[in-house]
């Protein structure tokens, strides 16, 4: 079973982007993260043989799934606010698979109300894993955590210390989720430095090579038990008009 997570930045600008992804790569499940708006055609995906689900929001943030088999959604935000309006989240299952689609806040600037909001639904994912794991319930995480684990996921640590991506409080909350027994998939495969899923639009960064690991997958002990392969897919970054993500996917049997 083959899944991908990939924050396409803009579902209305890489509309085409997705659905050659979709005709080329083939998966079983694609998650997407920053639709960036209400419009999203289904009908144009379903052609291609996908169930579809979204929780969208006007002009930010957003989330979407793709899926050959069909989709029980569980819960289309995360629990613990029910004020809280931003969509960052999709629980589901298919395929007798759990998997969660997120888009963890930003953060940025730290020091402010958007730092907050970032740690506190850290915290608010926590408690949702926390629960799921003390109901026996297998699961797959995966999405832009905008998290930088360690110094090795970023080209320059020192370019980041002042980030909400790379800030001690961010790193520890990331911690204590993955402290539930849970897997960093590509981690648990690759150890090399300066693997990246993200390179900014500006100062070459892309020609660069100049990039940060921040969308990840994390997999509770059944599903690492399955764990065959996971992937950093560069080939959609170098496309004409790309997102500034590319995608990651896990492969499990």
């Amino acid at each position: 079973m083959k899944i991908v997570s990939w924050n396409v930045n803009s579902i209305k600008a890489r509309h085409e982007h997705v659905k050659r992804f979709l005709s080329e790569s083939a998966p079983d499940a694609l998650m997407v993260q920053e639709l960036k708006g209400l419009e999203f055609p289904p009908q144009d995906f379903e052609a291609l043989g996908y169930h579809v689900h979204a929780v969208g929001q006007k002009a930010y943030n957003g989330v979407a799934i793709f899926s050959k088999t069909p989709i029980e959604v569980i819960l289309n935000a995360l629990p613990g606010d029910e004020e809280d309006e931003q969509a960052r989240y999709i629980e589901f299952e298919t395929n007798g698979l759990r998997l969660i689609d997120i888009y963890l806040p930003n953060g940025n600037p730290i020091g402010t109300e958007k730092f907050t909001y970032k740690l506190a639904w850290m915290e608010r994912l926590f408690k949702r894993l926390k629960t799921l794991r003390e109901e026996n319930i297998p699961f797959a995480i995966g999405g832009d955590f905008n998290i930088i684990p360690e110094d090795e996921d970023c080209y320059s640590p020192a370019a980041w210390l002042d980030d909400a991506l790379f800030q001690p409080e961010s790193r520890a909350a990331y911690r204590k989720i993955i402290n539930l027994g849970l897997t960093d998939a590509f981690r648990a495969l690759d150890n090399r430095a300066h693997q990246y899923t993200f390179w900014d639009y500006q100062a070459g960064r892309w020609q660069k090579d100049e990039g940060i690991r921040i969308d990840h997958f994390l997999l509770s002990p059944e599903i690492t038990d399955r764990l065959i392969n996971c992937t950093i897919d560069r080939t959609p970054r170098g496309w004409e008009k790309p997102s500034d993500h590319t995608p990651i996917i896990l492969e499990i049997s």
